[in-house]
């Protein structure tokens, strides 16, 4: 077999195991699980170990098997955001729209100010703060989703309020960020390329939701009365790939929307928990473990010299306050009680796939430099690894502390 293969065999054992390993030992510890592979990651990463690069077991085929992992971390956050639909009633998820809609957009709003603000204080030009403001706007909603559900209060009125506001946050840090280029005169097209950005997102969401309400569901019974091997699940893993790669292709947002769609739109069918059985399994034993690691494995702590640490550590405490504030408040206004918007706030905090989409996005486009760069990740790794135990706490009160929580990861 080709070296490239058994290397990459090799590192998945290693990721997997470690995943697992430090999972158990966080849920021991009365964390959830995801906080221990984020930590294995990082643990793995550069910053420590750096597995990758510095052990010769790999032949020197690390950039192959950081692209090969990194795919298949992919994979494991599209299958988690499936299960986060398939848990809700789109129903119930509308009846939080409200607050979802307030939560969402001060969500954006407010740490896109306080991080821009920052960044000129300590500084860094305005083209370079706005960028780095807008990093601190997006949510990973994958985060919060999966200590949710190990807390088993995902389809509690916060859950729902939380998942409708991550969604709605992450199509306006989208739509400000092609507005923003378009403006820095890193794009062209003006007011007619915003206009078809806009027109893009509401072309591919109103597509998916008919698809979803009267294709899809037409489609899965055929398909489960079909005598085909597991073909039921074959056919969700199907669609749910099609509607990741339509909303980035066709709508221009990230593929975990689409993917969460789909998952809303299963959940409305009689043999819904099948799916979620045969898609849990794959998902947990094997692709989720592999996406925590990897956000770990992408971050080196050590480019962060000097008196940058003072700026990462200040724009890293406005990232987690500014969401807390502005996601509470419109929670707040929304008509949550104090205890339900502090929870979603702090359910909003965990950064990830769409922050880094905007991070890597300027870095590329020459927009910002690497230092600013590696302070992007590390708020962004720092937001993820607080929001699980923050999560736990806030729930803790009124759940005995989570401890009759199931670990899925």
């Amino acid at each position: 077999m080709e070296e490239y293969f058994l290397d990459f065999l090799l590192t998945l054992v290693i990721i997997i195991v470690a995943a697992k390993a430090s999972g158990y030992l966080s849920t021991r510890l009365g964390q959830p699980s995801v906080l221990g592979e984020l930590l294995a990651g990082i643990l793995l990463g550069p910053t420590a170990l750096n597995m990758l690069h510095a052990w010769p077991v790999f032949h020197g085929s690390e950039e192959v098997l950081a692209e090969f992992v990194t795919i298949m971390a992919e994979l494991g956050v599209i299958l988690l955001m499936l299960l986060a639909g398939l848990e809700l009633q789109l129903s119930e998820l509308l009846r939080s729209g409200r607050v979802a809609a307030m939560s969402g957009t001060l969500g954006v709003m407010l740490p896109l100010g306080l991080g821009w603000g920052t960044a000129l204080l300590f500084g860094v030009s305005n083209e370079e703060a706005l960028f780095l403001g807008l990093s601190l706007a997006a949510t990973s909603v994958s985060i919060s989703a999966q200590t949710l559900l190990e807390l088993r209060v995902l389809r509690s009125r916060v859950g729902f309020a939380l998942l409708g506001a991550a969604v709605l946050d992450d199509l306006l840090v989208i739509l400000i960020l092609s507005v923003t280029v378009i403006l820095v005169g890193t794009a062209v097209g003006g007011v007619g390329g915003i206009l078809l950005t806009l027109l893009r997102m509401i072309g591919y969401l109103g597509g998916a939701v008919v698809l979803g309400l009267w294709a899809l569901p037409k489609l899965m019974i055929w398909i489960n009365k079909l005598p085909v091997s597991q073909g039921t699940i074959a056919g969700a893993l199907v669609f749910t790939l099609l509607f990741a790669w339509a909303a980035e292709v066709l709508g221009g947002i990230a593929a975990i929307t689409g993917a969460f769609l789909v998952g809303l739109f299963m959940a409305r069918l009689p043999f819904r928990d099948s799916i979620e059985t045969g898609v849990s399994t794959l998902a947990y034993g094997f692709f989720v473990p592999i996406f925590f690691v990897n956000i770990g494995l992408q971050v080196n702590l050590r480019a962060i010299q000097g008196n940058a640490w003072w700026f990462a550590l200040a724009i890293t405490a406005v990232a987690v306050l500014s969401k807390i504030l502005g996601c509470g408040f419109g929670a707040k206004l929304g008509g949550f009680s104090n205890r339900e918007a502090l929870q979603l706030g702090i359910g909003m905090v965990s950064r990830g796939e769409v922050g880094l989409i905007v991070a890597s996005f300027a870095l590329l486009q020459g927009l910002i430099s690497q230092s600013s760069f590696s302070i992007a990740v590390f708020m962004i790794i720092v937001a993820t690894l607080l929001t699980p135990p923050m999560l736990r706490a806030a729930f803790a009160t009124e759940r005995g502390g989570g401890k009759t929580a199931v670990t899925r990861s």
